[in-house]
C-alpha cells in the first residue's frame, strides 16, 4: 500500500535523534500473562491487518510492504531499543506487557490516534476474553469481534477523497516555543495528572463549552503566564496550541490508517496580555471556524495536491526527502507552542470494562517544540499526560494552576522518566 497523504510527513522527517511515535496503555486489575498476550496479538493482526506492515522506499514514495512474519510480545524494558522505530523484523509497532499494564507503541506512519486505540482495546478484549472465557462480548467500533473478517474501508487511504478539489495552504503565524534546560536526545519526561470527568465537564458546562476547549485554554493561559515571566523571550508573540481534528467526524471513511488533520488555536499577545475569559472565547471561535469542513478542506486538498502533481511525483525519492524535510521544518512546528491530542471518552463493553481500570496516552519527543499533551477519558476520569524534551515543568504547574481557579483540581500528578519512547534509527 502506498501511504497516505498525512503520512509522507513521518518517514521524511525520521533521523537518528527523532521518530514521531506515539504510546498507549491500558492497565489492568492483574499481572498480564505474557502467553495469552502472544494468543491475543496473533488473532488481532490478522483482524486489523494494516498492522502488518512495515515501511519501504520506492523510486519515488514510500509505501508500506506486508510482512509474514509472527510479531512477538515484548518485555517492558526501561531502556530504549536500539533497533529504531522498526520493531521485530521491520514491525511499525510494538506491544510490551508491563506488569499489569498492555502498551502499545506505534510510528505514526501505520495509524493516528484513532486507528492504535482501536488496535490496543481490540487485542485488550481479545485477552480478557482467552483468559477469563469471557463471553457474550457486545464489540463496537472501537473494539473489534477477532473473528469478523477484515473490512476493505479499514485499510482505505482517505485522502483520497480530496483529490482534484480546490486547495489552499493556511498563512500562520510563527509561535513561541517555551525555553528550557534539553535533556538528552534519547530521554522524554512525562507529567501526568488525572481529573475527576465530572468536575471538567462541570466547569465546561459553566464556560459553554467542550473539555477540549476548556484543555486547549487552560493551555494558552500557561502559555502565557510562562511568557510573562520569560525575560529572554523574543519577538515571537504567538501563543498556539496545535489541536487534531479526527476527519472521520467529518468526513466520510471509518479507515484505521491516518485520517486526521489539526487546527492551530490560541492568540498573540504583542499588545498585551488576556484574561481566561478572553482567551477562551477566542479559543471556542477559532476552533467553531477552522474545523469548518469548507475550512479543513481546503488545507487538506492543498497537500493532497501537491503530492498528485506530475512535477513532484517524478523527484526521486533521495531528493524529495530532504526538500520535505525542510518544508515540515519551516512549516511545522514553528507555527505552535504545544499540542494537545484528546481521544475523548472511552466506554468499553460491559464484560471487559470491570478488568480495564485505567488508559494512558502519550506523545513521544517533538521535534520542534518543548512538548505535547495527550488525553484518554475513562471510568469516570481524564488521563492527561504531558511530554516534554526539557528539564522545566513550570508550564505543566501554570496550567493545573489555571485549572484550580476553575474549580478543577487534580486528582493525581506524577513525574515519569521516559526513555524509551524515543528510539534511536
Amino acid at each position: 500500500m502506498r501511504i497516505d497523504n498525512a503520512s509522507n510527513i513521518y518517514p521524511a522527517s525520521l533521523t537518528k535523534r527523532y521518530a514521531s511515535i506515539f504510546r498507549m496503555s491500558v492497565t489492568l486489575t492483574e499481572t498480564v500473562n505474557v502467553n495469552i498476550l502472544q494468543q491475543a496479538l496473533n488473532t488481532t493482526v490478522k483482524r486489523i491487518p494494516n498492522f502488518a506492515y512495515t515501511l519501504s522506499n520506492g523510486a519515488f514514495w514510500w509505501y508500506l510492504r506486508k510482512l509474514d512474519s509472527l510479531v512477538t510480545v515484548s518485555p517492558y524494558t526501561p531502556n530504549q531499543d536500539k533497533r529504531g522505530f522498526k520493531f521485530h523484523g521491520g514491525y511499525l509497532f510494538k506491544v510490551m506487557a508491563d506488569g499489569k499494564r498492555i502498551v502499545l507503541d506505534v510510528f505514526h506512519a501505520l495509524a493516528d490516534g484513532r486507528g492504535g486505540q482501536t488496535f490496543l482495546l481490540t487485542l485488550a478484549a481479545e485477552y480478557l476474553r482467552i483468559r477469563y472465557k469471557l463471553e457474550g462480548i457486545e464489540y463496537n467500533d472501537m473494539v473489534f469481534d477477532p473473528q469478523d473478517t477484515p473490512h476493505s474501508y479499514e485499510t482505505e487511504d482517505c485522502f483520497s477523497y480530496f483529490a482534484g478539489k480546490k486547495g489552499a495552504l493556511e498563512q500562520n503565524d510563527l509561535a513561541y516555543h517555551i525555553p528550557g534546560k534539553k535533556i538528552l536526545f534519547s530521554e522524554l519526561n512525562n507529567d501526568r495528572f488525572v481529573f475527576d470527568c465530572e468536575e471538567l465537564k462541570k466547569a465546561s458546562k459553566e464556560h459553554s463549552c467542550t473539555v477540549t476547549e476548556l484543555l486547549t485554554a487552560a493551555m494558552v493561559s500557561a502559555l502565557q503566564s510562562v511568557y510573562r515571566r520569560d525575560k529572554r523571550r523574543n519577538r515571537k508573540t504567538g501563543l498556539k496550541v496545535s489541536v487534531p481534528v479526527d476527519l472521520r467526524k467529518i468526513f466520510p471513511g471509518k479507515t484505521l490508517r491516518n485520517f486526521s488533520s489539526y487546527v492551530n488555536l490560541g492568540v498573540d499577545v504583542s499588545n498585551g496580555f488576556f484574561e481566561f475569559d478572553e482567551i477562551l472565547n477566542i479559543i471556542k471561535s477559532q476552533k467553531q471556524h477552522f474545523s469548518l469542513p469548507c475550512e479543513l478542506e481546503k488545507k487538506i486538498a492543498a497537500n493532497v495536491g501537491l503530492e498528485n502533481n506530475m512535477a513532484v511525483s517524478v523527484i526521486p525519492l533521495f531528493i524529495k526527502k530532504p526538500i520535505i524535510d525542510l518544508i515540515c521544518r519551516i512549516k511545522g512546528d514553528r507555527y505552535c507552542s504545544q499540542t494537545l491530542s484528546n481521544l475523548g471518552y472511552v466506554k468499553l463493553p460491559a464484560a471487559i470494562e470491570p478488568y480495564i481500570e485505567e488508559m494512558d496516552f502519550i506523545l513521544g519527543r517533538q521535534r520542534g517544540t518543548s512538548g505535547a499533551a495527550a488525553a484518554v477519558g475513562y471510568k469516570g476520569k481524564i488521563f492527561l499526560n504531558f511530554s516534554r524534551n526539557i528539564s522545566e515543568n513550570e508550564f505543566e504547574s501554570y496550567f493545573a494552576d489555571q485549572l484550580k481557579e476553575l474549580g478543577v483540581n487534580y486528582i493525581s500528578r506524577s513525574g515519569l522518566h521516559l526513555p524509551e519512547l524515543q528510539p534511536a534509527l
